[in-house]
């Protein structure tokens, strides 16, 4: 098919009185019905695009075909010159602008939605997961360990979390239900740094992030933001009122 920036297109009404370079309609409606052996899946004409030398055409018509709402059979049609016959380079069907089409494709590894996995799921692993850094690559005060010693004693993990992915998380974790802005941090007494219950996590994100370890507080067992908070906050005591 022609690239559309040097076609120029012809109209229903042009076509109608001959002013079009060359006429090949029928050869293109003849085209079709060979390609799929019916002629009950063509629709009417739409359009005829000629190129600059009025060589090359592209005869746009309706398909009728169940599923495939709003797509054209395109027909590209070539002819050397003034005293060659026209030729057939080409039958495709094609979406028009408003056709049904399929959504655009996803990857596997990134459809995967919170909450996907069960038991016995496996996931796997992709070498070029841009969250993740070869082992040697760890901070020490994020592994504990000496960097230089764990690589050639082969201890640590094959990789662990880049500064991108652990950007990621902490963006994730901080805009989420358990950071600053939540309806249950909002209403909180006292933020979370100042909790007796509050555990901070070792690594880099230690000056932002902990673990709640209060039993009754809905946050239980969960990463917490420093500045998140809920009414089971250990310091928000209660004075029995005195008796007259």
């Amino acid at each position: 098919m022609a690239k559309k920036s040097l076609l120029k297109k012809v109209s229903k009404e042009e076509k109608s009185t001959g002013s079009n370079p060359f006429d090949a309609n029928d050869l293109a409606r003849s085209a079709i019905i060979d390609e799929i052996h019916s002629a009950s899946h063509i629709g009417k004409f739409i359009s005829v695009e000629f190129d600059d030398e009025d060589r090359l055409a592209t005869y746009l018509f309706e398909a009728k075909i169940s599923g495939y709402k709003g797509w054209r059979w395109c027909v590209s049609i070539a002819r050397v010159d003034a005293e060659n016959s026209p030729t057939i380079c080409d039958v495709v069907l094609l979406p028009g602008p408003d056709a049904l089409t399929a959504p655009d494709w996803i990857p596997y590894r990134d459809r995967i939605q919170p909450g996907d996995v069960g038991v016995g799921d496996i996931v796997p692993s992709s070498l070029d997961d841009t969250r993740l850094v070869m082992g040697s690559q760890a901070l020490p005060a994020d592994e504990d360990l000496d960097t230089v010693m764990a690589v050639e004693l082969g201890f640590g993990r094959a990789r662990v979390m880049s500064i991108e992915g652990r950007d990621q998380a902490a963006k994730r974790w901080y805009d989420g239900d358990r950071g600053p802005h939540s309806p249950l941090a909002e209403s909180a007494p006292k933020p979370c740094h100042s909790c007796g219950f509050f555990l901070a996590i070792a690594g880099s994100l230690r000056s932002t992030f902990g673990v709640c370890a209060n039993a009754i507080s809905p946050e239980d067992a969960r990463v917490v933001s420093v500045d998140h908070g809920c009414g089971a906050h250990s310091e928000a005591t209660f004075t029995a009122p005195g008796v007259n």
